[in-house]
C-alpha cells in the first residue's frame, strides 16, 4: 500500500486506508475501520481494486493452471488448498498467508 501511495501522480494530499491501519508517510491519512462501508471513496476503491485484482487473477492462471485461479480468484477455497497440497507453492503464492506458510 505504502508503494502504491507514494506511486500515485499526481501525489494525494490526503489518504483514506481501510482498516485500522496507517501506512509510513509523509501524507496525512486516516484509517477508517469498515471504511468500504463508510466512505464512498474507499468503497469505490475497493471495487476497483477487487475488478482488476480478478483480471490479474485470471491472467495467472494460464501460467499456473493447475491452481484453479480463473475460478477462485485466489480465495482460500477447498479446491485451492487441495491444489497447493499437491502441487506446493507457485511464485505467486503469499508467504505469509496461512495454508501457504504450512507448505513451505
Amino acid at each position: 500500500m505504502k508503494m502504491s501511495a507514494e506511486n500515485l501522480s499526481p501525489k494525494p494530499d490526503y489518504l483514506l486506508i481501510d482498516g485500522k491501519f496507517q501506512i509510513v508517510s509523509d501524507t496525512d491519512q486516516e484509517s477508517i475501520i469498515k471504511g468500504d462501508s463508510l466512505s464512498i471513496s474507499i468503497a469505490a476503491a475497493s471495487i476497483i481494486a477487487k475488478e482488476t485484482r480478478d483480471r490479474l487473477m485470471e491472467r495467472y492462471d494460464l501460467d499456473y493452471p493447475f491452481y484453479g485461479f480463473a475460478q477462485h480468484k485466489g480465495y482460500p477455497t477447498n479446491t485451492h488448498r487441495e491444489a497447493i497440497k499437491k502441487y506446493g507453492c507457485c511464485p505467486i503464492h503469499r508467504r505469509t498467508f496461512k495454508g501457504v506458510k504450512e507448505q513451505l
